[in-house]
């Protein structure tokens, strides 16, 4: 048996990300748009996140679950945008073969742990308008930690596979990422071995980390739907419905995205795709996310209010 067999023999000891321009007048442009982009979204995330800790209405299991999201979006974006905010100051496109590994790792463990907290998101509506009479018991605070550990353990298992396996693969010759930050469509196509089992593991884990969350999502907001018809209230019907909407939202921008990146394996013509997407996932989502939950909730905008300017509850 060959004493190399199963062996990392990877010469590449760095890759260079292209990045989303060419140009040194457009890096600039790029630089100012995405610091903003940056410091907007950790503003907002961070400001959702405290308003959540200070205002006592929000201690309830939908808002906890909105915590948890506002901290993996902060984290999403801290894991790619930064770095490439460097790469432009210093004029120096090359990471190092451990880093981007690295990046990937976290990118995949944030982006999973993204699927099930959504779902978590969406069970938790099912619960609070289709059985209210149990909510309480059913999703305790044990249960709400339970849940989210889950997520975390998931999102963990499914980035470290990912990442083990990519490392398997030999990186001999072309080194040049067409993308701003390191992903595995990327970096399969740059590979001298064969990725047929990466792509196999990436399509079956696209199955469990996406679709069957995605299902779950629709199944808990079919009976939420049938649920919310039979209030005879209007009123009610409203602020069911606009307690699931900003969720809903979230869900049809992340999976949208998602399933537009890694369900086109092997085409050579998507670059600019490819970057596109890589900015909704990483900027856009996470900047959007603290306006969806605060733009029709007046319970968010009070709170953030409070934080922000200091002042009493206005309710």
């Amino acid at each position: 048996m060959d004493p190399e067999f199963g062996v990392n023999r990877t010469s590449v000891t760095e890759f260079i990300l292209l990045g989303l321009v060419e140009t040194e007048q457009l890096q600039s442009v790029v630089f100012v748009v995405f610091l903003f982009a940056y410091l907007v979204t950790v503003g907002g995330n961070l400001s959702i996140l405290a308003a959540i800790l200070v205002e006592p209405k929000l201690h309830t299991p939908m808002y906890f679950f909105l915590g948890n999201l506002s901290v993996l979006d902060v984290g999403c974006i801290t894991v790619t945008v930064p770095s490439m905010l460097a790469r432009l100051l210093s004029h120096k496109r090359t990471i190092p073969y451990g880093a981007c590994l690295t990046q990937l790792f976290f990118f995949h463990l944030l982006a999973g742990m993204d699927c099930f907290l959504l779902t978590v998101m969406a069970y938790d509506r099912f619960l609070a308008i289709c059985q209210p009479l149990t909510y309480s018991t059913r999703m305790s605070q044990t249960v709400q930690r339970i849940l989210v550990a889950v997520s975390w353990a998931l999102g963990f298992t499914n980035a470290l596979n990912h990442t083990i396996a990519l490392n398997t693969l030999n990186f001999c010759g072309p080194n040049a990422v067409n993308h701003f930050y390191c992903d595995l469509p990327q970096l399969f196509r740059l590979s001298c071995s064969s990725t047929q089992l990466n792509e196999l593991l990436l399509f079956v884990a696209a199955a469990f980390m996406a679709v069957t969350p995605l299902v779950l999502i629709t199944v808990s907001y079919a009976h939420v739907a049938a649920a919310v018809l039979q209030i005879h209230s209007v009123e009610g019907r409203k602020k069911a419905f606009s307690t699931c909407g900003s969720h809903l939202t979230v869900v049809c921008l992340f999976y949208g995205t998602g399933i537009f990146n890694y369900m086109r394996l092997g085409s050579e013509e998507s670059s600019y795709k490819d970057k596109g997407v890589g900015v909704f996932n990483t900027v856009i989502n996470p900047m959007l996310n603290p306006l969806i939950y605060s733009l029709r909730n007046p319970d968010v905008q009070d709170a953030l209010w409070r934080v922000l300017v200091g002042r009493q509850s206005l309710t």
